[in-house]
């Protein structure tokens, strides 16, 4: 005989016969929101038990073909399902009507506000909806979406804390957010021909990754902790007169590239001012990039750099001076990896330097213990960065 609903709640997690039905209710809705809402409703006839559980699930994933194909289901699971609280909606199809995608849109739209209105905490959109307004979101995931003016200005979600956009199509002017903490723009297109603003003053973390298009501008982001920027052979930013490490720096009509025309912004660096306080940062660039070298000449200070992350980028110009210059204005510095012509994860060479203070030549910090060397094979290119290097009182062994 199954268990009262008074013995129930007593009960512990799992009893000794070792059903899921005995678990508590609590447990079983975070279990169903893991499920396609349909699927979650078919548990209606599995038991009596499980006859309203659905409709108090702690998520939806609203997922499926296409909206058409759901339109009558969710009408009414918003009737039916109760006004308990969500953790996490998920919105996701396979693909659209091209003769009906306005209704697509309509319906969405539709249930994303019904998802708020239910406090959702965490919502991850794979489709265009309309702007986001709410006092209880914590995390927005957005992904292969197309968004439009003004959609990414959050201070009417003064909660939101996390924010992903991942494969989409970025046409805003500017992306705003005072309560932001964590920020990840990978894989993302910009068609606009001027830099869209990226304001988060009370940012943590950032990523930002192969982003296709002229490069974001980054406002200070005086709380940053960890950052990881990334310019891919996509970066539309390129040196026009680029030559073996050597940027232009043009400050004529030869190489508008190098020197922004017209940024919207009073800032003179793009990347580096704005995460310039961090404790640990990851810079990538392909080669021929010129944001991060013109950056470097307007000497942003790094003063609580702890750790730091360079490609080959930075050590493409003959004197090596881009390497230089940011070892100079790291006065705090205690660990540097140079990942050398491979990507990783696994390197063929690995070589660990220790830092000999004895002889320290006051131009890199004092704090420098580790520097470490991660390449595939050991080539003339290496070799300069090793001489580089032992000139600055480094010994290396191989790993």
């Amino acid at each position: 005989m199954p268990p009262s609903g008074k013995e129930r709640k007593s009960a512990p997690a799992v009893t000794a016969t070792g059903h899921i039905s005995d678990l508590p209710d609590q447990m079983l809705h975070h279990v169903l929101s893991f499920l396609p809402v349909q699927v979650a409703a078919q548990t209606c006839v599995l038991a009596r038990r499980w006859r309203h559980l659905w409709k108090s699930t702690t998520g939806l994933r609203i997922v499926g073909l296409q909206v058409q194909d759901l339109r009558k289901f969710m009408n009414h699971l918003l009737v039916l399902r109760g006004r308990t609280h969500l953790d996490t909606v998920e919105i996701k199809f396979d693909r659209y009507d091209d003769d009906d995608d306005d209704d697509d849109v309509r319906y969405v739209n539709l249930w994303t506000r019904f998802a708020l209105m239910w406090k959702v905490r965490v919502l991850t959109l794979h489709i265009l909806i309309g702007n986001i307004v709410s006092q209880h979101l914590v995390t927005l995931d957005l992904h292969s979406v197309a968004l439009p003016k003004a959609f990414l200005d959050f201070a009417r979600c003064p909660q939101l804390v996390n924010l992903k956009i991942d494969d989409c199509f970025i046409n805003v002017n500017k992306i705003s957010s005072c309560s932001l903490k964590h920020l990840s723009i990978t894989g993302c297109r910009s068609d606009l021909d001027f830099r869209v603003l990226v304001s988060a003053p009370g940012l943590v973390s950032l990523e930002l990754e192969d982003f296709i298009g002229i490069t974001p501008l980054l406002e200070d982001m005086a709380l940053l902790e960890a950052a990881c920027v990334n310019l891919s052979d996509r970066c539309k930013d390129v040196c026009l007169n680029y030559d073996s490490g050597v940027f232009c720096g043009a400050k004529d009509n030869t190489c508008k590239n190098c020197v922004p025309i017209s940024d919207n912004c009073s800032s003179d660096c793009v990347l580096l001012g704005g995460i310039s306080r961090a404790k640990h940062l990851k810079l990538i660039s392909e080669i021929g990039k010129p944001i991060f070298t013109r950056d470097l000449k307007h000497c942003p200070k790094f003063s609580k750099l702890k750790t730091l992350l360079l490609n080959e980028y930075w050590c493409e110009a003959p004197d090596l001076d881009p390497l230089a210059c940011i070892m100079k204005n790291s006065p705090v510095l205690e660990k540097l990896t140079l990942q050398l012509f491979s990507k990783g994860p696994n390197h063929e060479m690995e070589m660990k330097g220790s830092y000999r203070s004895m002889e320290g030549p006051s131009a890199i910090s004092e704090h420098l213990k580790i520097v470490e060397v991660k390449c595939n094979v050991v080539d003339k290119r290496i070799l300069k960065v090793l001489r580089f290097l032992s000139a600055l009182n480094m010994r290396f062994s191989f790993q």
